[in-house]
C-alpha cells in the first residue's frame, strides 16, 4: 500500500470514531512509523509501505482511534520549540501555556536586565516540567524549583530537563502545595497551570483528557478554583519584593480569580488573553 492511501484510508477511519483534524494526526503517524518529517510524506506518496510498516501505522491508528492521545502515542510533544516526553502521570501540555512559559522567562529577563541577581522561579505543580525546562532554557540566569506532588510526574520531569540540557539549574521537589518549602525560601515569580475543572464537568470533557490526562492535573474542586484560593492565601509569603504571580486559568474564571487575590490583598497586574482572544493568564503582584 502507497503512503497516500495509507493517509486516507486512516484519515477516514479516525473521522469515523470522531477524531478531530484526522487527515493531520494520520499524518503523523505515519511520519512517525517511517521516522521522516511529516511534509517529506508530501515528496513521497508513491512510495511504497513494508508490511512491518503497516502493521506498526494500522496498531497506532487502531489506538489514535480509541482516543489516545497523539503525543502519548509518539512519546512526546513539542512545547515552546523543545521536545518534551509525555505519559498518563502528566498533563499533555496546551498551545496557550506556552503563552504562560513566555510571559514568565520575558518578566525573568526583565528583571535580569534592570540588574537583578540570583533570580528564582517556581513552577506550582510542574507535571512534565514543560514551564520550568523553558523558562530555565529562556533565562539562564535563573534558578527554577520545579514542583508537584506526584513522584512520577517529577521523575517524568527530571528526565525531560536531562534531554533538553537545564537539569543542573532545576530543583525538583515533591511537595503538596507549599509545605515542602523552607520557610525562608522567596521567588521573583510564582508560575502555575494548576488543576481548574470543575469537579463535576471532567466527565463532559473529550476522551483524550477525560481518560488519559491525571484527574488530580484537571480537578479544581467543586468549582474548578480551590488551587487559586490557596495559592493566593499562602503565596504571599514565598514571594519578593516586586515578584509576580502568573497563573493560566479557564474560561469564564477571570473575574472570580481576581476577586479571589484581591480579597487575600493582591494587586491585578492583567489579565491576559490566549491565541484565540479568550483570557487566560492572571498576573499579579503584592507591594
Amino acid at each position: 500500500m502507497r503512503v497516500l492511501e495509507v493517509i486516507q484510508r486512516s484519515a477516514k477511519f479516525l473521522t469515523n470514531k470522531g477524531v478531530d483534524s484526522s487527515r493531520l494526526q494520520a499524518e503523523l503517524l505515519l511520519a512517525h512509523v517511517l521516522k521522516v518529517p511529516r511534509m517529506k510524506l508530501y515528496l513521497n506518496f508513491e512510495r511504497e509501505l513494508a508490511e512491518a510498516e503497516l502493521t506498526s501505522v494500522r496498531e497506532l491508528v487502531r489506538r489514535r482511534g480509541q482516543r489516545e492521545p497523539l503525543q502519548h502515542i509518539v512519546g512526546s510533544t513539542s512545547f515552546c520549540g523543545l521536545e518534551v516526553a509525555v505519559n498518563r502521570s502528566v498533563l499533555v501540555p496546551r498551545p496557550e501555556t506556552e503563552l504562560l512559559a513566555e510571559l514568565g522567562w520575558q518578566f525573568l529577563n526583565k528583571r535580569v536586565a534592570s540588574g537583578t541577581d540570583a533570580l528564582t522561579a517556581l513552577d506550582f505543580g510542574t507535571g512534565s516540567g514543560c514551564i520550568a525546562i523553558t523558562v530555565a532554557a529562556q533565562c539562564p540566569a535563573a534558578k527554577v524549583v520545579a514542583l508537584d506532588s506526584s513522584a512520577e510526574a517529577l521523575a517524568l520531569a527530571k528526565q525531560n530537563a536531562e534531554r533538553n540540557g537545564v537539569d543542573g539549574r532545576i530543583e525538583f521537589l515533591r511537595s503538596d502545595g507549599f509545605a515542602g518549602l523552607p520557610s525562608n525560601t522567596s521567588f521573583d515569580l510564582i508560575i502555575s497551570n494548576p488543576p481548574y475543572i470543575p469537579s463535576g464537568e471532567i466527565e463532559t470533557l473529550q476522551p483524550e483528557v477525560r481518560d488519559f490526562d491525571p484527574r488530580e492535573a484537571l480537578d479544581g474542586g467543586a468549582d474548578g478554583l480551590d488551587f487559586y484560593r490557596r495559592l493566593a492565601e499562602q503565596a504571599p509569603r514565598f514571594i519578593r519584593l516586586n515578584g509576580r504571580i502568573m497563573l493560566e486559568f479557564g474560561d469564564g474564571q477571570a473575574a472570580d480569580i481576581k476577586r479571589i487575590f484581591e480579597h487575600q490583598r493582591w494587586i491585578t497586574e492583567s489579565v491576559i488573553e490566549d491565541y484565540t482572544q479568550r483570557p487566560r493568564i492572571f498576573i499579579a503582584r503584592r507591594d
